[in-house]
């Protein structure tokens, strides 16, 4: 029998760092998920619903995934929530975040091997990069519980590094047949990165930009014989520019279609621009983008290290690792991880999304998370500083015969002791993304955690009328199926701004004719109708720092269970 062949030693590199990655994430989700802290965002709460909704709910479709959210982790979720455990549980919302962690320890350290290869082969500063690079990335700690939830971040941080490594494949590929299919992989993943997060609109415009920029160099047109004309190159660049836009074409144009405004998500009654007006939201960094960026920054330091030499350390020796990268000419391709900084500098002085940091004005915790995004730029760029500055020490005569032979190994060993006294600080402590949701979640938690105790009493063939904007995650809790609640989403979106004939508006004209119990929350349009109409509150529920509930008597006058009468008096 003929042997089998003996795999590429990179290829069994690739398999113990994909079993190292899982086992990180399924030993984390099972611990998050045996503590209830799955759902503690608010936001992973939504992203778990809206996908719920899409086939359970009395209006079920598409148009369900409504507008603010881009459509992918919604659409991912989905399969994963049909069970009713699953999806009480938070579990299936989990599923997409950590195959999304696994892929993206993988990227990262794909994309360092790619950049800093010589030819065909990575050598051996490639090599270790490559793992230092994925070791910080993987064993993040606010990563770590990002992933173990419903929410987006690490989603998108996968295919933003998937993203720039097969551009960074494609710019330095002498061969035009593979530079083009590295090309078109870099694609699919931007589109899939612009339906997952709107960061991804702005890394494709920087990455169309920069695909003319390598495909218009002189060193691109490959020679006769051995590669693409020039009209088959601009056919590809073509091809390429379609993949990047596809996405933020397609979703405009599905806003003006069904909402009547391209702009809907950005400028629309549910957009951040809408909510930060109805909640007088303060912006520290508002109208001012070095602030702005410097909030920014600030977070993504508290992301990797809750000391503050710890997160000055890592940016110093980030931004090292990018004077060397650029005046080397190896990784200069990786420069464009720092795509986060400009957006989100412009996303929160001019676009409606704040930051609040324990450590600065307001002190508080908000949208800290977002300084995840820089996580990729400092996990490829830390390294690189580190390995230069021993260089540097292994070039001093009194070191150079004993260090030179192990700059490699001592810039791994530095890249772990790094890990460990930074990411030892943030375990100390708590990851501050789960203090963060912990914190903002924990009296909307207590108010829907009693708001389910009552509605489990009512008996299971009502009708509910409820809005869902904010505590939707009541339902979750008591396992009430979507289908028996009238909400916002009931209605034809593309009537604005009310559906005449909509279930939801006509529920809210009359709810008792339309709901057996009405659930409202102090100043939501269901509260408001139910008091207008003056309906019969059978519990009134009160929580510490949120607003009043009630379960109001619909249609269901003179026979309300005897369990909810009991509990009232």
């Amino acid at each position: 029998m003929p042997q089998s062949q003996p795999k590429p030693k990179s290829e069994i590199e690739v398999v113990r760092l994909v079993w190292l990655a899982i086992f990180v994430s399924v030993f984390s989700f099972l611990f998050y998920y045996r503590h209830g802290d799955l759902l503690l965002y608010g936001d992973a709460v939504a992203h778990i619903n809206i996908a719920r909704r899409v086939f359970d709910s009395k209006t079920p479709g598409l148009l369900q995934l409504g507008t603010v959210w881009l459509p992918l982790p919604h659409l991912l979720i989905m399969p994963f929530i049909v069970s009713k455990q699953m999806w009480q549980s938070g579990a299936g919302g989990s599923i997409p975040s950590m195959a999304a962690y696994v892929l993206g320890v993988l990227g990262v350290f794909k994309l360092v091997r790619v950049t800093l290869s010589r030819g065909e082969e990575a050598n051996g500063t490639a090599k270790i990069a490559a793992w230092a690079s994925a070791i910080l990335y993987g064993a993040n700690p606010n990563l770590i519980y990002m992933q173990a939830t419903a929410m987006g971040e690490s989603l998108y941080l996968a295919l933003f590094l998937w993203a720039v490594a097969y551009f960074s494949e494609f710019a330095g590929q002498a061969d035009a047949g593979k530079a083009s299919r590295s090309l078109t992989k870099c694609g699919l993943f931007l589109t899939a990165a612009c339906l997952t997060r709107y960061d991804g609109w702005f890394l494709a415009a920087i990455l169309v930009v920069g695909a003319v920029i390598v495909n218009s160099h002189p060193g691109t047109v490959h020679k006769d014989g051995g590669g693409l004309s020039v009209a088959s190159s601009r056919m590809i660049l073509f091809k390429f520019v379609l993949l990047a836009t596809a996405a933020p074409v397609l979703w405009l144009a599905y806003n003006a279609v069904v909402y009547r405004n391209p702009l809907e998500f950005a400028n629309g009654p549910y957009s951040a621009k809408a909510i930060e007006q109805k909640t007088a939201t303060v912006n520290p960094a508002r109208g001012n983008v070095l602030a702005a960026g410097s909030y920014f920054l600030k977070a993504a330091e508290l992301n990797v290290s809750e000391a503050n030499w710890g997160g000055r350390l890592w940016l110093a020796l980030a931004l090292l690792g990018c004077v060397v990268s650029w005046f080397s000419g190896r990784g200069r391709v990786a420069l464009l991880l720092w795509a986060p900084l400009p957006f989100y500098a412009l996303s929160i002085a001019y676009g409606s999304v704040p930051i609040f940091l324990p450590t600065w004005w307001p002190f508080s915790q908000y949208n800290v998370r977002y300084g995840l995004q820089l996580l990729p730029a400092f996990t490829v760029f830390v390294p690189l500083g580190i390995y230069f500055l021993l260089q540097c020490a292994a070039k001093i005569r009194r070191v150079e015969l004993s260090w030179k032979r192990w700059t490699g190994a001592a810039a791994l060993l530095s890249v772990l002791v790094l890990a460990v006294a930074s990411y030892g600080t943030i375990w100390r402590s708590e990851p501050i993304c789960y203090r963060e949701a912990a914190t903002n979640m924990r009296g909307r938690l207590a108010l829907d955690g009693q708001v389910a105790a009552w509605i489990k009493l009512i008996p299971p063939d009502s009708a509910l009328l409820m809005y869902l904007g904010a505590h939707v995650g009541a339902l979750e809790q008591a396992g009430i199926p979507l289908r028996r609640v009238i909400n916002e989403g009931n209605h034809r979106v593309w009537k604005q701004p009310v559906d005449p004939e909509g279930l939801w508006e006509h529920a809210l004209a009359d709810p008792a004719a339309y709901a057996d119990y009405v659930v409202g929350f102090e100043g939501d349009p269901v509260w408001t109708a139910a008091k207008d109409r003056r309906l019969t509150a059978l519990v009134e529920i009160h929580t510490t720092g949120q607003p009043r509930a009630a379960i109001f008597q619909g249609r269901t006058q003179g026979r309300a269970p005897s369990r909810v009468q009991d509990q009232t008096r």
